[in-house]
């Protein structure tokens, strides 16, 4: 067996792999959204620790993000070289980072509440992965080949992830707040106010979601300057207005905005919710629509 077979055969393992921890992705996912329908039917109030299916699905979902793992190292050990040099690879390495930190985090943090939306995210982004991104392994074009790439992508991953979380936070807090959800008479939104009435107060869903996006801010800022310092050796220039450059640019902003309306001008509530869930809807578009539809030096979507 040769090097290319072998690589064509571990990375449809990969996908495999991938493809399973879809599943259990998916029984988690169907876990928690029954527990939270059994709580908003019951109005019972939540406790203050796990119940035995929340830490069935707990347990799924870490068992999930392993699979995950796997698949994502898999993928990367085909390729010999890290497993974000395209859209597929870039997706199921970013999705495995969301759910691991999210595990993480609820370690310091009681942000069980939101593990519907993570588990319902990963399958979301993993089915569009597989169905739509996914790629043969390719050896990677010369610009492509600096350790400064590995870190501006690995940096960017994280700072997603933390966006994300901060994203669903935000939209938490968002419908919690909104006045229609309230006065609503409708079956469907009275069952939402009810599950909506489980999660933290207004005030500490906002507190949550500022502090993941400062980290996710940080690590923005500096995918900026690694970017800029690969550029550099990539094509001799920190900066060329390249459509990728200008998105990463214009997300940089928008969370900038939201921190400092925030500290100095007092934005809190509604309005900052909402700036969050902008940014968090910029970062999405860079990553779809830019690198499908728009042409540039840094557009490696790996589709034809």
């Amino acid at each position: 067996m040769n090097s290319i077979s072998l690589n064509a055969d571990l990375a449809a393992i990969s996908r495999l792999v991938v493809e399973g921890a879809m599943l259990v992705y998916t029984f988690a996912f169907l876990t928690f959204a029954y527990h939270l329908s059994q709580l908003a039917s019951t109005k019972k109030a939540v406790r203050a620790g796990a119940t035995k299916l929340e830490r069935v699905g707990i347990i799924l979902l870490a068992v999930a993000a392993a699979i995950h793992g796997v698949g994502v190292v898999l993928r990367g050990i085909s390729a010999s070289r890290v497993p974000w040099a395209n859209m597929y690879e870039f997706s199921i390495t970013g999705s495995f980072v969301v759910v691991t930190i999210f595990l993480f985090a609820l370690t310091i943090k009681d942000i069980r509440l939101i593990a519907t939306f993570v588990a319902g995210f990963n399958l979301l982004i993993l089915g569009t992965a597989d169905t739509i991104f996914y790629v043969d392994v390719k050896s990677l074009m010369p610009a492509l080949q600096s350790y400064w790439l590995v870190i501006h992508v690995m940096v960017a991953v994280l700072a997603t992830a933390f966006f994300n979380i901060a994203a669903a936070l935000s939209i938490a807090y968002i419908f919690k707040t909104a006045k229609w959800v309230k006065a609503s008479k409708l079956k469907l939104v009275d069952l939402m106010r009810r599950i909506l009435a489980l999660f933290p107060n207004e005030e500490k869903l906002e507190r949550l979601s500022y502090r993941f996006n400062i980290i996710g801010f940080i690590l923005w800022t500096f995918t900026l300057i690694a970017g800029a310092i690969w550029a550099e050796r990539a094509w001799h220039r920190y900066w060329g207005w390249d459509t990728k450059e200008v998105w990463t640019f214009i997300i940089w902003t928008i969370y900038a905005g939201y921190l400092h309306a925030n500290a100095t001008r007092g934005w809190n509530g509604k309005r900052s919710a909402w700036l969050a869930v902008v940014g968090f809807v910029a970062i999405l578009f860079n990553f779809t629509v830019v690198n499908l539809f728009f042409k540039g030096l840094h557009v490696y979507s790996g589709l034809k």
